[in-house]
This record gives structure tokens, C-alpha cells and sequence, in this order.
């Protein structure tokens, strides 16, 4: 993580536009088809949530604006992308567990059951904020819902997803989502690239399974 100069960068009109702004969060909605997603991991074993942190990752990875983050009042850059999911932990409340993007498919399940475990017995968060620019990630399944408009806090600017049970149809799965950033990290063009690049990654699941060997 290091600090940039926004004026150098493609973002300098949203960093003057929006790091002062009362909100500058932005919230997307959109439906996946999560279908192959279901296959596979009713076939393979692998998690369902699993599954969708790396197509997060998979697609934040091709978009160059989650490589950026807005922190304080600085602009920062990173290197590396992490995907953070919520795990219900042995005092039966919840602890946070960043975990480590990486392309290969079954070295991020590996890091993802590792990580989760560690996190769920020792109730302590597992974070990577200083060393990677972390997506946020809730997955509410015990409930049916549309999507999630969060407060704003102005401590945490990171992109933030959220949903709830998918949804079962006769020809396909679905899974609505929401999707929030902050302006200055993004536009709403970049916003919906990463959501259709998630669709897409979706789509390819089986292909990164077979490379993986899982």
C-alpha cells in the first residue's frame, strides 16, 4: 500500500468531486445467474460462498480501479486485492476474515477453508487492509432479499457486496446482489464492468475447477 498523488492519476475530477462529499457511496443492483456456480459446488464439494469470493476476486482483478481506495484523506494504491467474508465463530458471534485473492483455484480454497477455521476457533479478525485493497463481502442466507443499502460511516471506503439465499427456478439459480463503492474509487461504468465480469466468471467456473484439479 502507498499513497499516489490523485492529480496523477485517472481519477483527480472524482477525487476533488467526491472525497468531501456528505455521501459518497454508491449502491448497484443486479441478479446473477448462479446456476454453473450451484453445479459445481453440489458436484465438487466446494463452498458455494467459496465460489463466489473468487469470482469477486477473478473479476475485481481485471477492473484497475479496486487496485485504488481513498483512506483518510489520501489516496492510496495496492498491489495485491483480498476478498473479506463474514464467519460465524466458536462464541457464536461473527469475526471477519480477509482472504488472499489469488488465480488459482485451489490454492484460494485452501487459504479460504484455512483462514475461515482459524478465524472461527480463535474469534479473533483475520485482516489484510494494510496489505491489500479488501472487497467486503455479507452473505445473509438465512433470508430472502433484493439488496443492501449500507450507512456510510466515512471511516470504511472499501467496495462492499451483499446477499441473501439464492433463488431456484426450473431452467436456473439466481442471486440478487448489491454493490457498493465509494465515487472516488470508481464510476458507475466501472461498477458495471466488475458486475459483468462477475456474471462471466460465473460462467467459466468449470474451466478453473478443471485447471485447478478440484
Amino acid at each position: 500500500m502507498r499513497e499516489i498523488n490523485p492529480q496523477e492519476t485517472t481519477r483527480a475530477y472524482a477525487f476533488e468531486m467526491w472525497m468531501q462529499a456528505p455521501n459518497p457511496m454508491v449502491t448497484f443492483f443486479k441478479t446473477l445467474d448462479v446456476s454453473r456456480l450451484l453445479k459445481i459446488s453440489r458436484k465438487s464439494g466446494l463452498k458455494f460462498n467459496m465460489l463466489m469470493c473468487y469470482c469477486i476476486g477473478r473479476a475485481a482483478s481485471q477492473v484497475k480501479e479496486f487496485y485504488l481506495l481513498p483512506v483518510g484523506d489520501k489516496l492510496m494504491q495496492y498491489d495485491t486485492i483480498a476478498v473479506n467474508t463474514i464467519v460465524a465463530n466458536s462464541a457464536g458471534e461473527v469475526s471477519s476474515c480477509d482472504l488472499p485473492y489469488s488465480e488459482d483455484l485451489a490454492q484460494f480454497n485452501s487459504d479460504y477453508l484455512r483462514l475461515t477455521q482459524q478465524v472461527a476457533e480463535s474469534c479473533t479478525d483475520h485482516d489484510l487492509s494494510a496489505e491489500s485493497m479488501v472487497i467486503g463481502t455479507s452473505a445473509l442466507t438465512q433470508c430472502d432479499i433484493d439488496g443492501v443499502v449500507n450507512i456510510y460511516s466515512g471511516v470504511f471506503n472499501n467496495p462492499f457486496l451483499t446477499w441473501g439465499r439464492y433463488r431456484k427456478g426450473f431452467f436456473k439459480t439466481i442471486l440478487p446482489i448489491s454493490f457498493q463503492f465509494h465515487h472516488t474509487q470508481m464510476d458507475g461504468a466501472h461498477a458495471a464492468l466488475f458486475l459483468n465480469k462477475m456474471q462471466d466468471e460465473i460462467n467459466a467456473i468449470k474451466k478453473y475447477c478443471k485447471a485447478a484439479g478440484v
